[in-house]
């Protein structure tokens, strides 16, 4: 790709972590969405309650607007990667995971990790998408 390719259109979220560490919730570069690590995180920065599976719909929610802010949909997903901190939820975030993708069926990671960045978070979310038509 030529640097004058480069010209990514960004989505911003409601994290807060978003402007204190100084990155953005996706960008689109091409005909690609890629969309950061994902948390369960409220409009106000409060932590989503719950389980695994309301945290997750909670990460695919903001997940799914910032790809369409960019001009994709939940049927442009080509990849998902999802971080647990518990091997028990992870038919919750998998059974969330399958009622958005279901037909889609685009490559999906899950891993179990020792921490999240706040102890409440049981999950957090990553995306990529290509944008129709590009």
């Amino acid at each position: 790709m030529a640097a004058d390719e480069f010209i990514p259109a960004a989505a911003q979220g409601s994290s807060p972590y978003e402007s204190l560490y100084g990155f953005s919730r996706a960008l689109r570069v091409g005909d690609r969405v890629l969309v950061s690590g994902t948390a369960p995180v409220e409009p106000d920065g409060s932590s989503t309650p719950g389980d695994a599976a309301a945290q997750a719909r909670r990460c695919f929610r903001i997940i799914l607007e910032a790809i369409e802010e960019l001009g994709c949909t939940a049927a442009d997903v080509v990849r998902t990667r999802m971080f647990i901190v518990d091997a028990a939820d992870a038919d919750q975030v998998g059974g969330v995971h399958g009622e958005l993708f279901r037909e889609v069926r685009p490559t999906a990671t899950m891993l179990v990790v020792k921490a999240l960045l706040r102890n409440e978070w049981r999950v957090e979310i990553e995306a990529e998408a290509l944008v129709p038509g590009e």
